[in-house]
């Protein structure tokens, strides 16, 4: 076994651990499936784990109305070929009050149509848990989590108050009000995430690949026009260039790379050699005065 294939296989039971220790130790888990390459690689990771037998808890997604549409489609068809309960939620409130990426700012946007609706999703259904695919090599704030990260009342994340996990001993226990974020792929990275989709041969959705897609400019940034509802400046028109995605979101607020990598191969290649985290190309990140830490002190995932 390579040297790779054996850190691969440590990060997989790492992550199984984890998946059935969650399952065990709470009474109401669930997962967040946000289309993208991680939550697709956890998917696949808690169908090892509970294999034969279905996954034990439903999947959720947050749906701002905003999300690309090959993510909508891969999301259905991929719960109906996997046999998931997927919950799907939207801040309807947020819907009514016509709160979109153009018309609001992109912090209040992003409170409102994810923040919130997150928190309405985990208190409508009363789960305790909720399983994610976030990576700490992904952003600084992020790096802090624990990967059993206990909630306050209200969803609000307080990284001073972080249980300690020496020896990965976790604690699942929840005080009156509480509730768990569990991140498995915690100790992943972005290289190791696609060897492993690369190794296991797990299907990934197609904005991960180099296409000639329909883009503006905005700024220093490649912007796909993936609807009818994106504004055009005065006198713009979208022009054909070959990119692809190296995290998926809301359309309006995640840029495309320039790229040729059209195989899992070549996207591997192409990763091992970019130096920016993928994160840099997500606009909700790159607001000042609203920083991720922030967001998750308010509930964001």
């Amino acid at each position: 076994m390579s040297v790779k294939a054996r850190i691969l296989k440590e990060l997989e039971n790492e992550s199984i651990e984890i998946l059935r220790e969650t399952a065990a130790g709470f009474r109401k888990p669930v997962m967040m499936y946000s289309i993208g390459k991680d939550s697709t690689v956890l998917l696949h990771l808690a169908r090892k784990a509970f294999h034969p037998s279905p996954i034990p808890f439903p999947l959720l997604h947050i749906d701002t109305t905003w999300k690309f549409r090959e993510m909508i489609s891969f999301r259905d068809r991929v719960a109906a070929e996997t046999n998931s309960q997927l919950l799907v939620h939207t801040n309807q409130a947020g819907v009514r009050e016509n709160i979109t990426p153009f018309n609001t700012g992109i912090s209040e946007y992003t409170r409102v149509m994810k923040t919130v609706a997150l928190r309405e999703a985990l208190d409508l259904h009363g789960f305790d848990a909720a399983i994610g695919g976030s990576r700490r090599d992904e952003e600084k704030s992020r790096a802090k989590e624990r990967i059993f990260s206990v909630r306050d009342p209200g969803h609000r994340w307080n990284p001073r108050e972080q249980r300690p996990e020496l020896w990965h001993t976790f604690n699942t226990r929840l005080a009156p009000g509480q509730t768990m974020r569990v991140f498995p792929l915690s100790d992943w990275t972005e290289a190791d995430i696609w060897h492993y989709i690369l190794q296991e041969k797990i299907e990934v959705n197609p904005l991960y690949f180099a296409k000639e897609r329909p883009m503006v400019q905005r700024g220093d940034q490649l912007i796909m026009i993936d609807d009818e509802r994106y504004p055009l400046r005065d006198g713009e028109k979208p022009f054909m260039k070959q990119v692809r995605f190296r995290t998926l979101g809301c359309y309006p607020l995640t840029a495309a790379v320039e790229s040729s990598a059209t195989t899992i191969e070549e996207v591997v290649e192409e990763v091992l050699q970019v130096k920016l985290s993928e994160r840099a190309t997500r606009l909700i990140d790159g607001e000042n005065e609203d920083s991720m830490e922030k967001k998750k002190m308010e509930g964001y995932f």
